[in-house]
């Protein structure tokens, strides 16, 4: 899929190299969405993969004074975790929740979501609210851009070939201030926005200072609805005001028809969404649906493993793993993907491909710790790094629980997604050891079961989660 893949230590190494390679050359960090394009052919031209996903430091979320500043590599699911996000700015954290399946949070990057520049992604509308902005680097040096001016149109931004967004700024939401997202999806879980909205106020007592409404997936890019915006401003969150707000806000975008939505719905669920929104701050009622211990489907240890200097793979590289504890070094599979390079250079045919593209979970592994979709991940990725798959879960000759539970309940059906759904119950045992049922639900939401019998996979889960417990009371 790609020529050449360097996995790059500094930010300086990344600069230098998308100074030579320019447009032949594309940034990966997460890779949910440059791998898929690649698998698919629809990105043309690309010949160099530039890995920063071992940078030191564009990991960090921080905060300076009333700035708050993630970097290059954050993920959605550390904005989840992060209770200064949570605390100071909301309407990220719930639009990082809505994103993708813990898997693909796991992965993606708020950066690589601003980047796609699709009107449909979550995490541009509340920082669009939030006032936020880029920071540009190239060898020439760094440029800021504010958000509202970052996009030229549908996937379409002012970077230039040779630039790395190294980082996002906005201010954190002050104690006068409160916010909140919502998204219309056509599923629960997994789903593309038919229709995204942040709204953000600042109250003067009782009465509106000031507003700030985002929407998204209705234009060409995320939009301000400034009419509604200006309704708001001194008065007080009354039904007739809301009512009115949302109804303005309605009328600001011309959206089209698609295979999610037609106009004519777009435009009243924006209506809805924003009405809603409203009558939850005025309630303050916002975090009212927050998830108070997710399951992120990373564990108790998360290690990032450093590379002590730059690697480009390429054809005879050796890839230099541990899989399932056991070392290894291979010199084959340096432009596949993770799930292609387990299967046919590794050996270990138990991860399945359902989809390719993110949506089925039957490729879940570990991923230095964390669960991920071996998809949409890079097979360089592994050099230096622990994976563990389906094959790994057992210690002794002993099942994990989840398998012994998974068989005594009948839950492995026709057995092709069976691999995912284990290796989500592990990291959610390992987390949760004793999940609630809506842990558990939400810990396979990256998981498909074409059966569609879901009820046995339940039961296994609740029934693995008494046998873990058990296991550590007799240890004990």
């Amino acid at each position: 899929m790609w020529s050449h893949y360097y996995t790059v230590t500094s930010v300086a190494e990344a600069l230098d190299r998308l100074a030579k390679y320019r447009d032949r050359a594309r940034i990966i960090a997460g890779g949910t969405d440059i791998l898929i394009e690649l698998e698919r052919q629809v990105r043309t031209g690309v010949e160099v993969l530039i890995d920063i996903s071992r940078v030191p430091g564009l990991s960090d979320i921080t905060r300076r004074g009333d700035e708050i500043r993630l970097g290059a590599l954050v993920t959605h699911n550390q904005v989840v975790a992060s209770k200064l996000l949570v605390e100071r700015a909301l309407p990220l954290a719930q639009a990082c929740w809505e994103v993708g399946a813990p898997q693909i949070r796991n992965r993606a990057t708020v950066a690589g979501n601003l980047i796609t520049a699709s009107p449909a992604n979550d995490t541009i509308t509340p920082l669009m609210a939030l006032g936020a902005s880029v920071t540009l680097a190239s060898l020439e040096g760094e440029r800021t851009v504010p958000l509202a001016a970052f996009y030229t149109g549908v996937r379409r931004t002012v970077m230039r070939p040779d630039e790395l967004l190294t980082a996002i700024t906005f201010p954190a939401l002050a104690r006068n201030e409160r916010g909140m997202f919502l998204k219309l999806g056509l599923r629960r879980a997994q789903a593309i926005s038919v229709v995204n909205v942040a709204v953000v106020l600042r109250f003067d007592g009782d009465r509106v200072e000031r507003a700030a409404i985002t929407l998204g997936s209705v234009a060409p890019t995320i939009i301000h609805a400034p009419v509604a915006e200006r309704a708001l401003a001194g008065r007080q969150l009354t039904p007739e005001v809301i009512s009115d707000a949302a109804r303005l806000a309605a009328a600001a975008p011309s959206p089209i028809d698609d295979v999610r939505g037609t106009a004519a719905y777009r435009t009243e669920m924006v209506r809805v969404l924003v009405g809603r929104a409203l009558r939850a701050l005025a309630a303050g009622a916002e975090r009212d649906r927050w998830p108070q211990k997710p399951a992120m489907l990373w564990g108790t240890a998360q290690v990032a493993y450093p590379l002590s200097q730059p690697v480009e793979h390429q054809t005879g590289t050796p890839i230099e793993t541990t899989i399932n504890g056991q070392r290894m070094t291979i010199t084959t599979g340096q432009d596949k993907t993770l799930l292609r390079f387990l299967r046919e250079d590794a050996g270990l045919p138990g991860t399945k491909e359902g989809c390719a593209e993110g949506e089925c979970g039957a490729c879940t592994v570990f991923l230095d710790g964390a669960a991920v979709m071996a998809c949409m991940v890079p097979a360089p990725r592994a050099h230096g790094a622990e994976v563990i798959t389906v094959e790994g879960l057992q210690q002794g000759g002993q099942l994990h629980p989840i398998q012994a539970a998974f068989i005594e309940q009948g839950a492995v059906q026709c057995g092709y997604c069976t691999p995912g759904f284990l290796m989500a119950g592990a990291k959610l045992l390992e987390e949760h050891p004793e999940p609630t049922m809506e842990q558990i639900q939400q810990s396979i939401t990256g998981n498909l079961c074409r059966c569609t019998g879901y009820y046995k996979i339940l039961k296994a889960f609740e029934e693995a989660a008494h046998k873990k417990i058990s296991e550590v009371a007799h240890v004990e």
